[in-house]
């Protein structure tokens, strides 16, 4: 077993570390169609984890994220991170509702959203087969060593090879370069950045240049599966009500987001289904 180490940032890591691997060829990426100047995939939980896990097989990198309304909306209205995230390799539809709107404008066919959580686990089953190891970057260090706990617990070969809780603020070059060796020393394949809209995307779009590791943003994946927050009920969310449960859940915290960010998608979807020639 490999021995693990606590350092002074609060950062468990795998204790050998191991070169950085490189690129063995690159990987086909799902298509894209462009949501109200969002570049979003195409794609299911399946092919996504697929391709995700054989890019870090590969060691050819790349970065992923999965967006609900709240993440559309912050790419139209942002536009540097708007550029961030259209520069990404997947951008899932994690909600029901920019689901509905890739069908609606572009006959896209999909059939279930490509939910943030869910992917979490299909890569995490797919690693464990393949010996790709993970590392979960984010939230606190009690929720990261839960969701450790769980992973391993649902797949017992998955090599969790590091876990790290950053400062909550941006960090400087210095701490970046840190950040990057210390998940190059891990031997990492696949990261999982779990530091919110639209911080993890930030992350992600510049640590991606210094690591041939797969960043998966994730967001509220790490709490769901720390288990601490309770997923909606499967209803809601097929009925792309889970927005709701998040609110009547945290209303201080998330009215302004969602009064706000729904308005505009509903605005923006609106307003390009009603346009001529469109598609």
């Amino acid at each position: 077993m490999t021995a693990q180490v606590l350092d002074s940032a609060g950062v468990t890591a795998a204790a050998e570390p191991s070169k950085i691997r490189r690129p063995h060829g690159p990987v086909q990426w799902p298509p894209r169609r462009n949501l109200f100047g969002v570049e979003v995939s195409i794609t299911t939980c399946n092919e996504a984890s697929k391709l995700i896990v054989e890019a870090a097989k590969r060691g050819c990198g790349g970065a992923t994220t999965f967006l609900a309304v709240h993440g559309i909306v912050t790419g139209v209205t942002d536009k540097s991170y708007g550029a961030k995230v259209n520069a990404m390799d997947i951008v899932g539809p994690d909600g029901q509702p920019v689901r509905w709107a890739l069908n609606l404008l572009y006959r896209a066919g999909m059939r279930q959203r490509v939910y943030g959580p869910e992917v979490t686990l299909h890569i995490c089953r797919r690693a464990a087969i393949e010996g790709v190891g993970v590392y979960l970057y984010g939230s606190t260090h009690d929720v990261l060593v839960n969701m450790r706990s769980r992973l391993e617990c649902l797949f017992p070969a998955l090599r969790v090879v590091g876990i790290e809780s950053p400062p909550f603020r941006p960090l400087t070059e210095a701490e970046m370069q840190k950040a990057a060796q210390r998940i190059i020393d891990s031997g990492a394949g696949i990261v999982f950045v779990g530091l919110g809209v639209p911080r993890q995307e930030l992350f992600a779009a510049e640590m991606r240049r210094r690591i041939n590791a797969v960043l998966v943003c994730v967001g509220a994946a790490f709490d769901f599966h720390a288990g601490n927050k309770r997923t909606a009920p499967a209803w809601m969310q097929n009925h792309g009500l889970e927005w709701l449960y998040r609110l009547v859940s945290e209303p201080r915290r998330l009215w302004r987001r969602y009064l706000v960010t729904n308005s505009i998608f509903v605005f923006l979807l609106l307003v390009n289904y009603l346009k001529p020639n469109r598609g």
